[in-house]
């Protein structure tokens, strides 16, 4: 695979409370042979973060925007990974969501001025019946965050997850938005489905895919690091070429392993020479 396009999603080293540690982070995975990073950019109880929109004063704003061009690691786009009281996402959660929806306006807005417009979540739990209420929910929550993609200039692209690719097309198309876009997972949609459906969702969601995790599921060892587990990478990579995707493949780990640079480093070189 051609490096250029290994890329990683940095929160994997933690958590970026201050610059300070988002140049820390992008410079070791830089050292490592990474081209981009995706930043985490809400600043939640469990994961502080200066890219949070309500904390990047204009001063952090221009401090960060130096840091590519400075380190020689583009940002692939930022992650906006907001909770409900009872789902990762929580955008079909009636309590609390207005905020919720605001704050992610917030970051695509964030997303442009910083020059990689996508944002990527996990939106929430998607019923398998449309008419349910909570789906119903999502449509408006996600709808009014493409809409306001639009008009800023960004893609949001929801993350694959324990929907199948079948169910989350069909969501992305009732909404219809040019700005509404996946991030695609292939070691979520194995964990929640099937070795077969991990490759046949590429083609599915082919006209939706804007960027990609990079990550593994070994339910033996629990490990994430790509080429340790049970994702099809062969099944999967050829895929991906076959639909014509040059994008990022951005290394991801939330194994809470011990050494995250040492999982790093392996995935980046197992999906080198894939």
């Amino acid at each position: 695979m051609n490096v250029s396009r290994i890329g990683c999603a940095i929160w994997t080293l933690g958590a970026t409370p201050d610059v300070a540690t988002l140049r820390k982070h992008m410079e070791t995975v830089a050292a490592i042979g990474c081209t981009s990073v995706q930043p985490w950019a809400v600043d939640v109880e469990y994961t502080p973060c200066i890219l949070d929109p309500d904390l990047a004063t204009p001063a952090v704003r221009r401090e960060v925007a130096r840091l590519p061009e400075e380190l020689g690691v583009s940002f692939s786009g930022f992650c906006a990974q907001l909770r409900g009281r009872e789902t990762y996402g929580g955008l079909e959660e009636e309590e609390g969501l207005e905020a919720r929806i605001e704050k992610t306006k917030a970051v695509l807005t964030l997303a442009v001025e910083l020059g990689a417009p996508v944002v990527t979540t996990h939106v929430g739990k998607m019923p398998a019946d449309p008419a349910a209420p909570a789906y119903q929910t999502l449509l408006r929550s996600v709808g009014a965050i493409a809409h306001h993609a639009e008009q800023v200039g960004a893609v949001f692209a929801p993350e694959t997850g324990q929907e199948s690719p079948e169910e989350l097309l069909a969501f992305l198309e009732r909404i219809g938005s040019p700005a509404l876009k996946v991030n695609y997972d292939p070691c979520n949609l194995l964990r929640f489905g099937s070795e077969e459906g991990t490759i046949r969702g590429v083609h599915i969601l082919k006209d939706y895919i804007v960027h990609t995790h990079a990550k593994d599921w070994n339910p033996r060892t629990l490990r994430a690091t790509c080429g340790q587990g049970d994702v099809p990478w062969q099944g999967y990579l050829a895929a991906l070429q076959e639909i014509g995707y040059t994008g990022v493949l951005a290394i991801e780990d939330e194994s809470g392993n011990d050494d995250m640079i040492g999982s790093i480093r392996e995935s980046f070189a197992f999906l080198k020479d894939a």
